[in-house]
């Protein structure tokens, strides 16, 4: 299988930032140079100097580029480009025109993009596009649901120098995963939604060392941009020396992910809201005593006979609490939320002898879990003293990092265990250690369902202290991109 090779798309304003994008592409193979947007657009000093095969492309608004010219300036830009040597130039499919490519070694890009979903007639577009013997042929769409991207795979068909992108949430499968759809090379940066860095497509998805032969996992729920699991199992697999590979998988339902996941071969997942619940397994199918009895699980392994399924949040929970030594018979836990991680940390705190109250903003939503599970009922807001409080609720994630699931001056607790764990340290938990509480944040439990799921499929325990810094090392990351700084 050909090595896949990593694009880095560089989108500027002016040519001084164009080219410091472009000298600044890390380890990418080849740089696409966009110069629609830049209002000083100078071809030559676009080339000149560069120091990896480019492509340039001038996407006109109509085909959602920022170029709103003529179509003679457009062409005398990409012209240019093919006199001056480029290796490739990008053009749409749509337009009414080709470079004049007599003589030249340039190669031709035709492009399609589709910005409202994957369209009906994806394959007559290849088609024509194939007709005219591009060097590469590339389809872009905007798919609606995770399944959508099969149908990108398919109109690859297996034909080199072909590139599918699924832009937005539910194609970032076909980013991070390039070769399973067909994909002679992939994009980086952040000119299109869905786009990945290009050191995380090189370091983390290890795109250009995916084969037939790699094993590939994932997660899936909806959305998944919060989620650090990515970096935290494709740092294990490495430091296990495996050849594997964990991908995000954006899905509209379970019947959604499970339809791409059967396709693409996965052979385990890891699964988050909203598909806790609904996985289609029978009772034979649960592997362990907790999914049977919660009726939900978060993680899937492949089998020769189908999905099994295991819950290990209760167990990813009770790690750091036996670490610490914390006596649970008896104690007084007031657990908020009423969702699939309530469920899981309530029944294995019940499991291990505590009293547990839920507490949560729809009582009858907490009453009925109570009910299920054994548990007793606590107003919202809790108030009084309690032995421990665990936050089961995604108040506090950020970019929210300031918001606290309950102000701590109406309660006290001697343990605080909060299950957020982007940011590490939670305004509930400085509010915790600054009462005197003993504060545990959810990365620990992250990092202990993560040990647990990987060696399930695996049968190899991972190194907890390199998925713990590969998920610290994300955060921050994320904290950084985001904010701006």
């Amino acid at each position: 299988m050909p090595t896949t090779r990593i694009v880095h798309t560089v989108t500027a304003s002016d040519m001084t930032s164009l080219r410091q994008g472009r000298d600044q592409a890390g380890s990418a193979d080849l740089v696409e140079l966009r110069l629609d947007g830049v209002r000083d657009a100078d071809v030559a000093g676009a080339l000149s100097g560069r120091t990896r095969p480019a492509i340039v492309t001038c996407r006109p608004a109509w085909e959602g580029g920022a170029f709103d010219g003529d179509e003679d300036t457009r062409r005398r830009l990409l012209n240019q480009a093919v006199a001056l040597g480029a290796e490739f130039v990008d053009v749409e499919r749509r337009a009414t025109w080709r470079p004049d490519r007599r003589a030249s070694r340039t190669q031709l890009i035709l492009s399609d993009h589709a910005f409202g979903e994957v369209p009906r007639d994806l394959d007559a577009r290849v088609a024509s596009m194939r007709a005219e013997q591009a060097d590469v042929v590339k389809i872009a769409a905007m798919p609606q649901r995770a399944a959508d991207c099969l149908a990108l795979r398919a109109a690859a068909g297996g034909q080199p120098a072909t590139v599918v992108i699924g832009m937005g949430a539910f194609g970032r499968v076909t980013r991070v995963l390039p070769s399973r759809f067909g994909s002679c090379w992939t994009y980086g940066g952040a000119a299109a939604p869905g786009q990945c860095s290009v050191d995380e497509l090189s370091r983390q998805f290890r795109v250009r060392d995916v084969s037939a032969a790699t094993e590939v996992y994932g997660v899936t729920g909806h959305p998944l941009e919060h989620s650090a699991s990515p970096a935290m199992h494709n740092a294990a697999f490495q430091a296990m020396g495996r050849d594997a590979v964990y991908v995000p998988l954006d899905a509209v339902s379970v019947d959604d992910a499970r339809e791409v996941a059967e396709a693409l071969g996965l052979r385990g997942l890891s699964v988050t809201a909203p598909f806790k619940h609904g996985w289609p397994l029978g009772p034979a199918d649960h592997d362990d005593e907790a999914s049977r009895r919660l009726g939900t699980i978060n993680t899937l392994k492949r089998t020769g006979d189908g999905w099994l399924g295991r819950n290990v949040d209760g167990d990813g929970f009770l790690d750091p609490l036996d670490a610490r030594g914390v006596a649970l018979r008896g104690s007084r836990v007031v657990v908020l939320g009423a969702g699939g991680a309530a469920g899981a940390v309530a029944r294995a705190l019940l499991s291990r002898g505590a009293r547990v109250a839920l507490s949560a903003r729809r009582p009858d939503a907490a009453e009925a879990l109570a009910a299920a599970l054994g548990a007793g009922v606590a107003a919202w807001p809790p108030g009084g003293e309690w032995d421990m409080l665990v936050n089961a609720t995604p108040v506090g994630t950020w970019p929210a990092a300031a918001d606290a699931p309950v102000h701590f001056g109406l309660l006290a607790a001697a343990v605080v265990y909060d299950l957020v764990y982007n940011p590490e340290e939670t305004a509930l938990l400085r509010a915790a250690r600054a009462a005197g509480s003993q504060a545990i944040g959810g990365l620990e439990m992250l990092v202990g369902q993560a040990v647990r799921q990987s060696a399930w499929w695996t049968g190899q325990t991972p190194p907890a202290a390199v998925m713990a810094a590969a998920a610290r090392a994300w955060i921050a990351a994320r904290i950084v991109r985001e904010s701006g700084e």
